[in-house]
């Protein structure tokens, strides 16, 4: 899910990495057909003098053609290179955003990104939004190990490191849905530890805000309280957080908002009802070594408490209030 692709920028960063890249391969593409014409001419070549006449051959034209060939000819490619990606460096670590701009924070876990807009009041797990043709600021940092924060599309790599911040900016140029990668080895389950970034029209972007900063909904159909009892009786509370209820862990993604998002498990998993059934029973089977242990819940329980956990974002029950419509924000 979500488009990863340096070479279709998205974004002015990303367009400057992407026009380096392909001055880079044209030039070695240049180079590599020339070497290798020159290589087949001299294979191809009717040798029609003795050894002893091409011992006698005068130095001087092959040596001019090493000079220039070999010297001349790369000191001028690698200027122009070097030329080009000084600009490119400037324009990537320019300002990074102006003082008015949006401040998105980023914490690499392993594996789960923890997403904040710390002006907003809003913690969201593995997905960013931000509007489009504004340069927002990026503040990153690692929970636990040192990651690398990557989305292709918009913009290049830089490093979450435990016990520091490093400043970085992004800013999309077109609306889509672009994935994001933790591009530095973490452990087990780096592969999988995905994100996702979704730029939106500036208006779209205030209607999420707001339904981010909205409190959870109490719903009185009885399978939503039962469900939020079984929350809590299940220990769930001891390790993810719920804004406005007795939920306060820390060790989990926040899951103020659950249902709004698109995936499960980092990107592993598309977020319906029954992959949320499939992770919160053992999330082990979807992501060996996280952090989340298998959990025995019974079946109107469990049903119970997904009811709940879809509830949370904004999700209306249906009106018999005996199943969910997924997928309807309010």
């Amino acid at each position: 899910m979500g488009e990863l692709n340096s070479l279709n920028p998205a974004g002015p960063a990303a367009a400057e990495i992407a026009f380096l890249w392909w001055l880079l391969f044209w030039i070695a593409t240049v180079v590599f057909v020339i070497v290798f014409g020159l290589l087949l001419f001299e294979l191809l070549r009717r040798n029609t003098e003795s050894q002893n006449v091409q011992q006698d051959i005068k130095k001087g034209p092959r040596d001019r053609f090493i000079l220039i060939g070999g010297g001349l000819i790369p000191a001028l490619i690698l200027i122009v290179v070097f030329g080009f990606a000084l600009r490119s460096m400037i324009v990537l670590a320019g300002p990074p955003a102006p003082d008015e701009a949006i401040t998105i924070q980023a914490v690499g876990h392993q594996w789960w990104w923890e997403i904040r807009y710390p002006n907003e009041d809003i913690i969201t797990t593995n997905e960013l939004w931000l509007p489009v043709g504004e340069r927002v600021r990026l503040e990153v940092t690692g929970g636990d190990v040192i990651h690398s924060f990557w989305v292709p599309n918009l913009h290049g790599k830089i490093d979450t490191i435990p016990g520091q911040t490093n400043v970085f900016w992004l800013e999309a140029s077109r609306d889509g849905i672009f994935r994001g990668e933790c591009a530095e080895f973490c452990g087990l389950q780096h592969a999988n530890m995905a994100f996702m970034v979704r730029a939106v029209e500036r208006a779209e972007f205030e209607g999420w805000l707001k339904r981010q900063r909205a409190p959870v909904p109490e719903f009185v159909q009885e399978q939503y309280a039962v469900g939020k009892a079984v929350f809590q009786a299940e220990g769930c509370v001891g390790c993810h957080a719920v804004r406005g209820t007795p939920a306060q862990g820390q060790l989990g993604p926040d899951l103020t908002h659950i249902a709004s998002r698109m995936t499960l498990g980092a990107g592993i998993l598309e977020n319906n009802r029954g992959n949320l059934a499939g992770w919160t029973i053992n999330a082990q089977a979807h992501k060996p070594g996280n952090k989340m242990p298998p959990i025995y819940i019974e079946g109107e329980r469990l049903q119970a408490l997904l009811d709940y956990c879809q509830s949370l974002g904004g999700v209306k029950p249906s009106p018999s209030g005996d199943s969910f419509s997924d997928g309807v924000e309010v």
